[in-house]
């Protein structure tokens, strides 16, 4: 009798599951339970139906091709292969591919991205911006081979010569064509020269459009500072570029329509703005001769120049009184001045000298005011009237 571990055992069913060609690649419809997402990128769910039930993982390098986001209750169709993991000796299913059940991955994927961008509100008509009126240049950014280049720059050069179309090349599908538009669109806004931008292609499947359905695209149309008008497909396509541009147009031609007003309405504008011009100044000139007339019929105007006359009359009689007050203001301060240049002369040192007095000073050059201030033999100077002379002392006496 020969004795096998677990591992063993586990490991034959193993290769007896990797080894049967049913098991190896096969498809499973069934409804989603127990989701979870890991932090690893892997996804651990089961797979069930009215009867049964059976473990499912996903690897991380799988789910990188996922057009949605799978959840619990969702009902897919599943391809991959059945094996055991050894370890617990539980066969599941190791997933390849997954689609949601009666409908389309990429519409089950555009569904939800619509869904979760109008909950965050950046479809709100309040973030929408207005396109200008009467632009210089438009940015058409779309590939530079479509129908859709050549609508545009055949509707613009037909409604307005004098728009400048700069045409910004892009890949409009497949693999790279999302990051191509996103870059496009952040260039034209950093370069500054382009009042609208027009992004679109020409109709087609929705894998054909799926690039204007990427989250990065609608996100940098929504950061755009620049107005952006979305031309993407016909009448009956939508994409999330389509909700969240400033403007929509079922056509690349529409959207010219749109971005490029025509000389006939620009002339027309202008028309009307002569109009309201014209209107304005005739009211302004009809208002101002109305009150002109008041004026020259008015108590003022016809008595001016009694008026002017009345007001010289004040003015000179204002100019008398002033100049009157003022002469006799200046008279009485000259005599007041006159009168102290007579105190002062009367008081001045020099005119007392005038009568024989005279100064004494030591000879440091002070003034001596009494005898006890000076000893005999001090050289003394004393100044009269004119002259000085220099003497010593010789006697002092009280």
């Amino acid at each position: 009798m020969k004795i096998y571990t677990v591992s063993q055992i586990n490991s034959y069913i193993r290769r007896v599951f990797d080894n049967d060609p049913f098991l190896s690649d096969l498809y499973i419809e069934a409804e989603i339970s127990n989701f979870k997402l890991h932090s690893s990128g892997h996804i651990y769910f089961t797979l069930k139906d009215g009867g049964a039930a059976i473990s499912a993982v996903m690897f991380r390098h799988d789910t990188l091709n996922l057009k949605f986001m799978p959840e619990s209750g969702m009902k897919v169709l599943v391809k991959g292969r059945i094996s055991l993991y050894e370890k617990t000796g539980q066969y599941q299913i190791y997933v390849r591919d997954m689609e949601p059940a009666g409908t389309g991955a990429l519409y089950m994927a555009y569904e939800q991205l619509k869904a979760r961008l109008e909950k965050s509100g950046v479809f709100d008509s309040k973030y929408k911006k207005p396109i200008p009126l009467y632009p210089k240049c438009i940015a058409v950014i779309t590939s530079p081979t479509g129908a859709a280049v050549r609508d545009i720059i055949h509707v613009a050069g037909r409604r307005n010569p004098n728009v400048e179309i700069v045409v910004v090349p892009v890949l409009v599908q497949g693999e790279g064509a999302a990051p191509d538009i996103v870059k496009a669109i952040e260039n034209v806004n950093k370069w500054g020269g382009a009042d609208t931008i027009i992004v679109g292609r020409g109709g087609g499947s929705i894998e054909d459009l799926w690039a204007f359905n990427e989250e990065i695209v609608a996100r940098a149309i929504f950061e755009s500072h620049i107005p952006v008008i979305s031309a993407v497909g016909h009448e009956t396509d939508f994409t999330i570029a389509d909700f969240i541009a400033d403007k929509r147009a079922a056509t690349p031609s529409a959207a010219a329509e749109i971005a490029v007003p025509s000389e006939e309405s620009i002339n027309k504008a202008l028309v009307n703005v002569y109009g309201r011009i014209y209107r304005s100044v005739y009211n302004k000139a009809s208002n101002m001769r109305s009150r002109f007339s008041y004026a020259v019929s008015s108590y003022a105007f016809r008595n001016f120049s009694q008026s002017i006359y009345d007001s010289q009359m004040y003015t000179g009689e204002l100019y008398d009184r002033i100049y009157g007050n003022m002469a006799n203001k200046m008279e009485k301060s000259r005599l007041l001045l006159g009168k102290c240049i007579d105190n002062i002369e009367n008081l001045s040192p020099l005119n007392i000298m005038k009568r024989g007095y005279s100064l004494v000073y030591n000879d440091k050059g002070r003034l001596i005011s009494s005898s006890e201030n000076v000893n005999k033999g001090d050289n003394i100077e004393i100044r009269f009237d004119k002259g000085k002379i220099n003497a010593e002392v010789t006697k002092i006496g009280e």
